[in-house]
């Protein structure tokens, strides 16, 4: 539309008096109503998807947190199992260590490999299981043998025949000990 013919079809506009209404035609009257419920239905709708927004948002969080969790675990559990596959190179670094009291060569370089065995297990949070003379304790140790009670006092650990470790909070191997019998 030019301008010229935009002036013609407007109307110029009526003063209204204060309180007085603008006069609607029936047909606006009729789309006011529809107008109305259309608009509630929209605000409702809106609601319901921010309300679902919401709920996924809550649950993708708490998926992320568990799938945390979970992998977390899955990766200490693989830790801990290398851990207990190294054990028995520890137990026999040992042995070799005590088969063999005199200070050679070949007995300082096991020394050195036990040493070390031994920090990487400290920097793992791995612990050995002191348990000789304390009480019993069968979290911790499995008694396998039983010991005079000349040996001890009843209910402690006499001898530690294969050590245990654990962590901060748990046990990786239970220590097998020989527990004084009581008289």
């Amino acid at each position: 539309m030019n301008p010229k013919e935009e002036k013609k079809n407007t109307i110029p506009e009526q003063p209204q008096e204060a309180g007085e209404q603008a006069p609607q035609d029936e047909k606006e009257a009729g789309k006011e109503p529809a107008l109305e419920a259309l608009l509630k239905e929209a605000e409702a709708k809106r609601d319901e998807y921010l309300d679902m927004a919401q709920r996924l948002q809550a649950e993708f969080d708490n998926f992320r947190r568990r799938n945390a969790a979970v992998r977390s675990e899955a990766w200490t559990d693989g830790a801990r199992e290398t851990v207990l596959l190294m054990l028995p190179v520890v137990d026999n670094l040992e042995r070799a260590l005590a088969a063999q009291p005199e200070k050679t060569p070949l007995r300082e370089g096991v020394e050195l490999v036990y040493r070390q065995m031994q920090e990487v297990l400290a920097k793992r949070g791995v612990y050995e299981i002191d348990c000789l003379g304390k009480p019993f304790d069968p979290e911790l140790e499995n008694a396998v043998a039983q010991a005079d009670p000349s040996e001890g006092e009843p209910g402690t650990v006499c001898t530690v025949l294969v050590k245990g470790y654990k962590t901060e909070n748990r046990v990786i191997r239970h220590a097998m000990v020989r527990v004084v019998a009581a008289e």
